[in-house]
């Protein structure tokens, strides 16, 4: 560590235009977390995903982009009238 003014000061790595740096302490220590836990991996939904049927009957339908009749089944345990019923109470 360098001193300024008599306070000690991380060893910066770099120093961005935005006013972001990154000490190489810490860089160093997420570095070896990684290395010794492993890289984090997303969960998956354990969840089977809605059947194509049922999200272009709710498409066509309620005219709403796929994407979300996809979330408003897996909402609703991919039940196609519990689904129906959610967006038509949504919608009034």
């Amino acid at each position: 560590m360098s001193r300024s003014n008599g306070r000690p000061e991380p060893e910066v790595i770099m120093n961005f235009s935005d006013g972001y740096s990154y000490s190489k302490g810490k860089l160093d220590s997420a570095c070896f977390a990684i290395l010794e836990n492993g890289p984090v991996r997303a969960v998956k939904d354990s969840k089977p995903a809605p059947k194509k049927e049922d999200i272009d009957l709710i498409v066509n339908e309620f005219e709403i982009s796929r994407a979300r009749a996809e979330r408003a089944l897996s909402d609703n345990d991919r039940d196609v009238v519990k689904t129906m019923h959610a967006l038509i109470n949504l919608q009034q």
